[in-house]
């Protein structure tokens, strides 16, 4: 609720404790006349999440809103490099965030696609690789059910109706709501309509530092402005820090190494193959996804990384950055001997052989030759509860005073951008 004189209101902020947050809603005019740069609302990070809350506010609270990103297009990194695919809630347990909001934010997801006419390829199916899986398979369905996504169970011979060359034990779970799409082309129609609206949008504006609650420091640019935002992905956990806001998390970055099937062998899959996943981690493990340009994915790996953005061998390395990931993952590998295999299963997918075994899984008819490496390799921005010694599994939002600090948004964040964009502006309201 906003109340008070034009030019200043009071913002009742019962989303932050119950305090009382101070904001200014300024004019053009106004933000001109002070001779600094002034907005009501900034938001730190041009990727998925970033651009939807951003268009949220604008379209729901108004005022002047800010999009800052230190890189020169958006999307540069997790949103740009994922695998476009949107997720039907089937693999997050009932009540957490994930489950609430990947749901609607798929429906939302998939109109919004349509209205802009972004091709989408559709349906997915999860198959069991032994008779072993096939409870877990059975969790997966009972949690889709609860979260009200739409599944079907489907024997071997449905199976090969919907994925001809796919093979599962027993039985498969089939997915019609699950869609792929072109992240880019979504990002590009969302910076359309921000633009459209009003709101501004600047790259190459790195956030370096924070002068006090209503101003931050970007590399000599000062940028005062009502409530923040933080969307900024790998780095988000040092800006919440900035705010001594969740000390106890950091983000642990791990790569997503694809290949893909030459062209001539894309025919093998029709949408999208997953594996049963364990469920004790938030990865899903290697599998197949069709693209609306015809690429068919292989990946990604759940690689630990050696900084936030080593997409490639030893490249773009930061020593705080691999001090950082060599610390918490011994401390993960010394907590969890489940971990530990995981790890050693994750880094032996390096050797092609071994990753092409893994993908064979779940497409028996797959031969070495038919697949070749692809540069589009992703990383993941995983949140680490260094208190509980765990990787966080859920989205984490934090908010402090005026600020709010979206610490894990992993997948499904692409998938639930649209509802966790609502989700966030009811906080802010």
């Amino acid at each position: 609720m906003r109340y008070g004189m034009p030019g200043r209101e009071l913002w009742d902020a019962s989303g932050f404790g119950g305090k009382l947050v101070i904001c200014t809603m300024l004019t053009d005019d106004t933000r001109t006349k002070r001779g600094f740069t002034m907005y009501d609302y900034l938001v730190v990070g041009c990727g998925i999440v970033g651009l939807t809350i951003a268009i949220e506010i604008k379209k729901t609270l108004g005022g002047s809103v800010c999009i800052i990103d230190k890189e020169s297009a958006p999307g540069a990194h997790a949103s740009g490099r994922n695998s476009g695919v949107l997720h039907a809630g089937i693999y997050y347990k009932p009540g957490t965030l994930k489950a609430k909001l990947s749901v609607e934010g798929n429906r939302m997801m998939r109109e919004y696609c349509d209205l802009k006419g972004i091709a989408q390829v559709k349906g997915k199916v999860i198959v069991t690789k032994s008779t072993a899986e096939i409870e877990t398979l059975r969790e997966l369905e009972r949690r889709a059910v609860a979260n009200g996504a739409q599944v079907t169970m489907v024997d071997e011979n449905e199976l090969k109706e919907i994925e001809p060359y796919a093979s599962t034990v027993g039985f498969a779970l089939y997915s019609p709501n699950t869609v792929t799409v072109d992240p880019m082309e979504v990002l590009e129609k969302l910076l359309e309509d921000a633009r459209a609206l009003g709101i501004e949008v600047r790259f190459g504006v790195k956030m370096t530092g924070v002068d006090d609650r209503n101003t931050a420091d970007a590399e000599g640019l000062k940028l005062r402005f009502g409530t923040l935002i933080n969307a900024a992905g790998a780095y988000s956990d040092k800006i919440a820090h900035m705010y001594n806001v969740g000390r106890q998390y950091v983000i642990i970055p791990y790569k997503g190494l694809y290949y893909r099937l030459k062209d001539e062998h894309a025919h093998m899959v029709r949408s999208n193959i997953y594996p049963v996943p364990d469920i004790r981690f938030p990865f899903l493990g290697v599998h197949f996804t069709r693209t609306p340009k015809g690429i068919v994915k292989i990946g990604p790996t759940a690689i630990p990384a050696l900084s936030k953005e080593n997409y490639g061998f030893f490249d773009h390395i930061k020593k705080d950055e691999l001090a950082s990931a060599l610390k918490y993952n011994a401390r993960k590998l010394v907590s969890d001997k489940n971990y530990l295999l995981l790890g050693i299963k994750e880094m032996s997918k390096y050797v092609p052989h071994l990753f092409f075994k893994e993908a064979k899984g779940l497409l028996p008819a797959l031969e070495y030759s038919q697949i070749e490496s692809y540069p589009n390799t992703g990383i993941r921005a995983q949140l680490f509860d260094t208190s509980k010694q765990e990787l966080a599994t859920d989205f984490v939002v934090e908010t402090h005073e005026n600020s709010i600090h979206v610490l894990n948004a992993v997948s499904p964040a692409f998938t639930s951008s649209p509802a966790f964009a609502e989700y966030v502006v009811g906080l802010i309201k």
